[in-house]
């Protein structure tokens, strides 16, 4: 089975769609997708991911399945008093703890006990549980057992920072690695597949992340969404 992950378009957050560009990524993504066998398609149900899945549907004349447990991942911490976002933490908000590395632990920090990232995270763990099962792959512990051997690929349009949820349930590993040090531009795409080297037993492996190689064919500069300034000096995102 491959299991592909989309990030939307460049993002307009003011409008939850995309921007001009966006939509350009969405078109040179489609070109790509098209050519792919997919059984079945999967959406956020925020419009920059629908927007984005729509260039590959309308060639199709397919519809996407929404998922309300994809959308952006949306658990909250407090700090300064304040609840904030729980997966952009500064280098100096959790490096320092080991336990932010380790699987489970990360989740029982006083700083993710703060909010609601528990409950968030695991209505996430259930939603992909349900997914996977559903095309022949239950998962207990950290494998898969196959109930539905087959060579079905699945596209799933979501966001950044639950893609990372979704690989870290799949890995058994701490989301916080994967937030922190990973980046997934704009509609790149993220591909797993299956692995059934004994029978009845499978893992996911991890073929390509964040591939954006459909705007490099066709010269399209990668947006700089999801990331931050490379040197503290530099005219861009702090």
């Amino acid at each position: 089975m491959r299991f592909i992950i989309v990030r939307h378009g460049d993002p307009d957050y003011s409008i939850d769609s995309l921007t001009e560009k966006g939509w350009r990524e969405a078109e040179l993504l489609s070109q790509r997708l098209i050519k792919l066998d997919v059984k079945e398609f999967y959406c956020s149900p925020l419009g920059r991911a629908k927007d984005t899945a729509s260039k590959t549907l309308e060639k199709l004349d397919r519809k996407a399945k929404t998922l309300i447990w994809a959308r952006e991942f949306d658990g909250k911490v407090k700090m300064d008093g304040k609840l904030k976002g729980a997966w952009d933490k500064l280098p100096r908000e959790w490096t320092d703890n080991p336990d932010f590395y380790i699987p489970g632990a990360w989740l029982k920090t006083d700083l993710m006990q703060s909010g609601n990232v528990e409950k968030r995270y695991k209505k996430v763990c259930r939603g992909v549980d349900k997914l996977l099962e559903k095309h022949g792959y239950v998962h207990k512990n950290n494998h898969f057992e196959v109930v539905n051997s087959n060579h079905d690929t699945i596209v799933l349009f979501c966001h950044f920072g639950v893609e990372c949820v979704i690989l870290s349930h799949i890995f058994g590993c701490s989301p916080m690695v994967l937030w922190h040090n990973f980046v997934a531009l704009p509609t790149s795409v993220t591909t797993l597949i299956t692995e059934e080297r004994e029978q009845g037993t499978a893992i996911f492996r991890t073929q390509q992340f964040g591939d954006i190689s459909h705007l490099y064919v066709a010269d399209e500069e990668p947006a700089f969404a999801a990331r931050f300034c490379e040197c503290f000096d530099d005219d861009t995102r702090h």
